[in-house]
């Protein structure tokens, strides 16, 4: 079974959160720091994955994603800060290969 994601990248001094979806976390999370796709992550150089939620459906996922979005910043602030507090790149030492 295939689980899907919800993620939130920032740049270097977190001053900019993006939240995503996708069903290949590894493979996106490469595209954002390759800058492969020129949109808001690339203007804003947001390439450090600071938080994500595992979903065993897409709906869910892109229903927390809608949720997520319509928040506030203190509160997605608040879920960074409760499994991540030094705002780490989750994704260091991932290695990123793919078929």
């Amino acid at each position: 079974m295939d689980k899907s994601h919800v993620y939130f990248m920032t740049n270097k001094n977190n001053t900019v959160i993006y939240i995503g979806v996708t069903s290949n976390l590894l493979k996106r999370v490469y595209q954002h720091k390759t800058k492969a796709f020129k949109g808001f992550t690339a203007k804003y150089n947001c390439d450090k994955l600071v938080y994500f939620e595992d979903f065993s459906d897409i709906n869910d996922a892109i229903g927390r994603e809608k949720q997520l979005k319509a928040g506030n910043r203190k509160r997605k602030e608040d879920l960074i800060n409760k499994d991540n507090p030094d705002w780490n790149d989750l994704s260091d030492g991932w290695l990123f290969y793919f078929d």
